[in-house]
This record gives structure tokens, sequence and C-alpha cells, in this order.
């Protein structure tokens, strides 16, 4: 293999590495290669002419890694994709100049992929196909020059076959021409090839990609029936009496049921085994348990194929008044709205990071994730089946009706079906995938024959895969209560509409409503704005919202307004907060005054640091943990004797504040208004410097946790914590250090902005930094920025080889900040 070959091989879905390896799965002689092309790509952008062709010389292009966007470097402008639109479902009445909507970041353009390749497990009766996890966007693919296939939608996976293009034993080129254009997003998409690419090659005679469907039709205390399906291809699709063994294994590795079939004329290439589980272990989001079927393909005698699935066994109902039900048990969906940027690594995805997010969301109480508004990586699928998360699989923000000039309407007519089957199928064997929706907010809800399309819609959902209901989130309640676009579907899904849940739950058939869509909060962490009061659409100079979490926008609420009604109407079936981390553009309520260029909305910051909010949502959705947080921070010099009121987010239903010793009373929650039934408030507290602590107290009386926050000294150190202490020497591995400016007592100093700027040496080197500030226009690139509210979040990359990790933070007039991560 020549040196420009970088791919990583897998083997029967598990990852090797390095070059050499492909010599040892070669003499393993396996049925299946799969190779993840990561290194080795060059990149050039703008339009290269001739750029596909094998001959063509890419000497002066970037070398870059793959997954790869090429935007999130920059530079921040209020011109980079600047639109003057009218937004209707934010309830504007005329066209404004949005500079942010998108980022601000130069995603629009052209860029070009080369990667040269040889494949030695290519040969005459083999087949090869590639799969592009997600190609941002208008994707064109080339090998040796010929064109083998085009995908439009950036979101989407997609797969192709490249045998007849693919020259056994020889070096291929494989080119990708991919273009953004402007006024193509609500939000940044990102850019580049953003998401994994693989390269498959298997016999002649094979399971094809995504060609398993796995259902779980009966599950018993005692047993469990599991049905597979799975599709085979011949090279000339002639039938074959093939003979398929399929075995499942538990999470142990320990075989519990078998079958095989032999493959017959009336089966059209589809083999339907059905299997039985003893004594089954159900997945849920308290118990991930999955299996693993494994298929073995044989022709004549002879192994041809092996084919794996993760899945899981558990069942899924929805009954009127009641609700919806997880392995019989009633639930309501705790869940968050998440955009697919991860902050300042942009678009590029990292298991890693969505790792990451999930933990803390985790942590939060989240038990449920929907992919707004555009399919998921692949990788937050699988690790949703992992760490136990229920997901809501979303592929459209538009239909025939545009929102945005050139977005996905250009598209629809020829497209949506294809994109809709791509997405089903790729993800229907994940157990984590509760529900299918069909679209987000889209205009067609009050247009002639929108409920026809809604309805087509669903169609193909239960076509290709009858065991998931489908949703949509739907704003307009008034035009779907009256037209059937409400009625027709499996989940009447309603974005910010709790005042209405009686209303519209009295005029449907289904007898359960879902929000898909709640609250819209804004807020900035550690900023705090005076007066406290409620705000819709407030906008400061400074470019930030409280962190009170009073403020909301126009069309949206404050959380509690959102809780109550989930916890007193029966047939509403849960929420997904908008959302759960800040992201990159639709900086509401700023996406107006540049500088600001991501989301407010965020319960976690876009550096993936916590806000206030997350302790609101932790102290309702984690009962099982104990919550206790303060608010605000007790820095505030020139404020002496000004009210500056104190909240506490605690799931105990009281607790006591005291300032310098003093009390100032005892609070306990109660159902007076929506805010006291969630909050404690101290709302005339005058500011004095010291000690404020709060104490709270169990039902009985008595005292189970404390809290104190100190007013802060001058800065006099850096603090660094980080996530995790180890990471794997793969070159893909991250580690997220959290930056703290500290005084001298170690309490953090929350208005400090000092510039940190950070050094990496060892076994790592250093990736991104954030510090959630959504006006700040620094390089995620530079190993440097300035604090935001005395905080921010460096990213450090591990390198391919084992070793100590170095990580020194250092700024003037402050001592540094060292910590130590093992790469292994």
């Amino acid at each position: 293999m020549p040196s420009s070959l970088t791919i990583k091989s897998y083997c029967k879905t598990t990852l090797l590495c390095a070059l050499t390896v492909l010599t040892i799965v070669t003499a393993r002689a396996q049925s299946r290669k799969e190779y993840l092309l990561q290194k080795g790509w060059k990149f050039s952008k703008d339009e290269q002419e001739g750029a596909q062709a094998n001959g063509y010389n890419d000497a002066k292009w970037e070398s870059v890694t793959v997954p790869h966007d090429w935007a999130i470097a920059g530079p921040f402008s209020g011109n980079n994709d600047i639109q003057k639109v009218k937004i209707e479902q934010n309830g504007e009445k005329e066209a404004s100049v949005k500079s942010g909507r998108t980022g601000g970041l130069p995603f629009v353009g052209i860029g070009w992929y080369r990667l040269k390749f040889k494949v030695p497990e290519f040969s005459a009766g083999k087949k090869a196909s590639l799969i592009f996890d997600g190609a941002m966007s208008h994707a064109r693919l080339f090998i040796n020059g010929k064109e083998i296939g085009s995908w439009p939608y950036g979101y989407n996976s997609f797969h192709f076959d490249i045998t007849s293009a693919l020259k056994a034993g020889q070096e291929n080129m494989l080119a990708v021409r991919l273009e953004n254009l402007p006024q193509s997003s609500r939000w940044y998409p990102g850019a580049g090839i953003y998401r994994n690419v693989h390269l498959l090659v298997t016999n002649a005679t094979h399971i094809p990609v995504w060609g398993s469907y796995v259902t779980t039709p009966v599950i018993e205390k005692d047993f469990a029936k599991v049905a597979i399906k799975t599709n085979v291809e011949t090279g000339d699709q002639a039938f074959k009496p093939l003979k398929m063994v399929t075995i499942i294994k538990d999470p142990q590795g320990k075989t519990v049921s078998e079958n095989t079939s032999t493959l017959t004329e009336t089966d059209q290439l589809a083999f339907a085994q059905n299997l039985v589980v003893k004594n089954p272990q159900l997945w849920s989001p308290e118990t991930p348990v999955l299996y693993t079927a494994v298929s073995k393909l044989y022709d004549d005698g002879r192994e041809v194929d092996e084919y794996s699935t993760s899945f899981g066994i558990r069942s899924i109902k929805l009954e009127p008044g009641k609700g919806f039900f997880l392995n019989g048990q009633v639930r309501k969906f705790k869940g968050v709205c998440n955009h697919h940027d991860l902050g300042p690594l942009g678009a590029a995805v990292n298991t890693a990071a969505l790792r990451r997010q999930l933990t803390i969301l985790k942590d939060m109480g989240c038990d449920a994730i929907r992919t707004t508004h555009n399919m998921p990586a692949p990788e937050l699928v699988k690790l949703c089946d992992e760490m136990g998360f229920m997901m809501m699989v979303e592929p459209f923000d538009e239909w025939k009706t545009p929102k945005v000039k050139n977005g996905y309407s250009l598209l629809f007519d020829e497209w949506a079906e294809k994109d809709m089957m791509n997405m089903i199928h790729r993800d229907r064997n994940h157990p984590s995938v509760i529900m299918w929706s069909i679209g987000n907010e889209v205009p067609d809800q009050s247009k002639k024959d929108g409920n026809k399309i809604a309805k087509w819609l669903q169609n193909i959902c239960h076509r290709e895969d009858p065991t998931r209901p489908v949703t949509a989130g739907m704003d307009r309640l008034d035009d779907v209560l009256k037209n059937n676009f409400a009625s027709l579907l499996d989940i009447p899904g309603f974005n910010y509409k709790p005042a209405r849940y009686d209303e519209a739950n009295g005029k449907l058939p289904q007898g359960f409503i879902l929000g898909t869509e709640t609250a819209s909060t804004v807020s900035s962490r550690g900023v705090y704005k005076f007066p406290v009061e409620f705000f819709k659409d407030k906008q400061y100079d400074d470019n930030q919202s409280s962190s009170y979490d009073f403020e909301a926008c126009p069309w949206s609420q404050v959380p509690d307004d959102e809780f109550v009604k989930q916890d007193d109407l029966g047939f509403v079936i849960g929420e997904f907060v908008w959302t759960g981390f800040d992201y990159l553009g639709e900086p509401t309520p700023y996406d107006s005054k540049w500088p600001s260029h991501s989301s407010y909305f965020g319960i976690i910051d876009l550096a993936g640091l916590p806000k206030d909010r997350f302790y609101l949502y932790r102290s309702h959705w984690n009962p099982d943990k104990t919550t206790l947080h303060v608010l605000p921070h007790w820095t505030w010099p020139g404020r002496e004797g000004q009210v500056t009121p104190v909240f506490c987010y605690t799931n105990s239903p009281s607790a006591e504040l005291f300032i310098n010793g003093k009390s100032m009373g005892k609070q306990t929650k109660n159902k007076k208004d929506n805010q006291t039934r969630y909050r404690l408030m101290w709302k005339d507290v005058k500011y004095e410097p010291g000690t404020i602590k709060v104490v709270a107290y169990d039902d009985n009386g008595k005292a189970v946790g404390e809290e104190t926050v100190k007013t802060a000294g001058k800065p006099h150190h850096i603090e660094l914590v980080t996530d995790r202490t180890s990471i794997d020497a793969d070159g893909n591995d991250l580690a997220f250090v959290t930056a703290k400016v500290c005084d001298a007592a170690g309490n953090l100093c929350p208005d400090a902005t000092n510039l940190l700027n950070f050094k990496v040496t060892g076994a790592g080197s250093f990736n991104a930094i954030a510090n959630g500030d959504a006006a700040n226009l620094q390089s995620f690139q530079a190993p440097m920025m300035n604090a935001f509210s005395g905080m921010l979040v460096a990213v450090i990359n591990s390198k391919e080889s084992k070793g100590q990790i170095q990580v020194t933070a250092s700024a003037k007039g402050l001592k540094n900040g060292m910590i130590a991560i093992t790469a292994k």
C-alpha cells in the first residue's frame, strides 16, 4: 500500500487501526472488510476545474483529516451569509437583516476533497460500496474521474456501489465536490465531509448496506420473539438457494438463540427468521441492554458474508388518556432538542464530544433527544443505544414551502422519499429510536394539501417501519386543528403551546399530546440583570441575557410554565426543551445585532458548561440525586445596599437563606404560582459582601444539605479540571479541560475576563477552545481566549502514541494552572 493510504480498517464492526493491521485482517480471510477513510485527504476551497481527474495536481492543497468542517476556523463576520428575512414562525411582521443567523462563519461556497487509496481485498468478483454518513452539501462523488453519484441533502447518510469504477490492485482516486448555497439554512449547518466515510468490500453474494431489519413483536416476562428480515444480493440478482445461520448474543457475548434458514424462490432474496430469547433483559434509559444478531450467509456450503446487528428488546405503546408506555410502564419524555454542531468543534462529528454531551444531560435527568431538525450522526444514535436515551429522529425543517431561499423546499419533490427511506433503513434497528418526526414548523401546516403531504410522509414511515409512531413539531395550532393536519398524526406534537394543551386535546382524537419543542428560555451563563423581572425579547447593550431564567422569546415560556402542564395533565406525554446545548447560529434575541453568533437557548452553553437553568431542570427531572444550587454569584462591587434577589434550585421542599450568618427566612415550595412551585426565591435581599448560605430541609424540617457562595477577591490563579483523566491514544479521543479564574482562597472570580493561553505537550495536542459567550469573536482554533464569567473550556486531542499529556494555562498576573492527562 502507498503511504497515501491512511484508512482505518473495520472487520465485523470491530475497529482495527493502522496499516499493519490490514495484513492481519487479510490473513484472517474474513468475508467482509470495512474501512474508515479518515486520513490522507487533500482539501481545497472554491471551484477547482478538473479536480475529479486522477492526474490532477493537488500538491498545494491542504492536508486534512475527515470528519472535517472547513468553516469552523472562521473568521467570524456579520457578512457571512447575511440574510434579510421575515421569520414568520417567530411572529415577525416584516423582514430585517440577520447577521449571525447561520453563525457568522464562512460555510457558503464550494469545497473539493481528494483521496488516493488502494484496496488489496478488492478483486474480480468482489463488490465495493462507498458509504457517507453525511457531507454538507450537494455532494458529487467521483472515482477515477467517473461520477458515481450525487446526494444533495447534507444531513443524510447515503451509499453507492463503486464496483465498476474501482481498479483492482491499483491506486484509485476518490474526489468529492461539495457546495453550500447562501441562505440555505436557519442555523449553522457546517461545511465539508463532516461525518465519517466508509469503504465496504464484500463478495458478490452478500448482505447489502443496512440490509437487516430487527423487530421484537412479542415480549413477555419469560421470553421475547425476535423477527429478523435480512436482504441479500447476488452478483446478477438471480436466485440462489442460499443458507443463513443467525445467532443472538446477549450483552456478555453468550449465544441465547439460533436459527438456520434456506432461501426459496418465493423469498425474493430476503430471509425472514424468527428466534426466541428466553428471560429477556429489556432496554430502557435506566437499563440500556443491547443484544447482537450475527448472521452468516452461505453459498453452496461456503461462508460468503457475516453481518452483525445490534438491537434492544423493548416495547412501546400509546393509550388515550394514559399516555406513553415503555415496557408496560407509563413515563413522560424528559427530553431536549439539539442541533448537530459540537460548539467549538463545529459540525465535524466526534464520539468523545457527543458522549460528553450525553453524560451531562444524563446527570440532569434528561432521557430523550430530538434531533432537530435533521438526521443525526450514526455515532449519536449508537451512543443513545448504549447510554440510554430515547430518540425522536427528525429529517426536515422544510417541505414544499420555503423558510429560506435555498432550503430543502428546492429538493422536496425529488428527494423527500429517498431521504426518508435512508433515514429509516439506517436507524430502524436502534432501540433508542422511539418515534419518527416528519418535520418541524413547516409552513405547509397552513397550506392547501399540507395535510396530504403529512399523510404521505407518515405513510412512508409506516411502510418502512410499522413499529414506531410518527409525530411532527407543529406551531400553527389553529390551522392544524381545523384542517386535520394534527388529527392524522400518530402523536400530535406542539411547539410552545402549554396554555392550549387542554383545548387541543379536546378537539383531537388521539387522546394524548407531546410538547415537541418547549420553553426557549434565554440566558447567558453567569450573567445577571436587574431588576429581576419577566421579559419577552429583552435586549441589553452587552448582547447578553439574564441567568435568572425569567427571560424568554415572544412565542415561548420559562421552564416552570411547561412543568406545570407536564405534571398536571396526564394526557401530555412529555417535552423536548429548546435546547439542551447552545449551538452556532440563531442568536435570538440578538439575531439582528452583531456580533452575536450563537444561541442563548441552551440549558448548557456552547463550551459545555451548565447554566443556572441546568439545575432547575435537574431538580425537577432527577429526583434520585440531590440538587442544591444557589444563584447569583455574590461578587457585586458597587451594588452594596441594592436589591439583589437570591434564587435556589433544589429538589428539597424548603430552604433557608443566610447572609453573613443572618437568616433571611425560610421559603417553601407551593402552588401559588408556577415559579414558587419549582423555585425558592428571596426577591428582596440587598447585597452586602461576604457569604450567602442556603440550607435545604426535607418534609420533616430536617436539614439535608447546604450550599455556600462567597464574595470573591482579586484573580489569583488558574484552576484546571478535566472531564477525563485518561483518553485513548487513537488520534481521535478528546479531553475537555475547564479553566477557572480563582482568587487566593480558591473562589471563582465570576466577572473575570483574563486572557488565558494554553500550551499542550507530550502525547496530545490542542484542538479547540470556547468560553460560552455568544458575542465573542475570538477564534475557536487559537490556543488562547478570554474567560467569560470566569471560565472557559479547552479541548485536548490525543495523538496516536501512549504517554502523558501536559496542559498548562497561563495569564498575565495569574499563577499558572497545570493538569496531566494519560493517553493509553
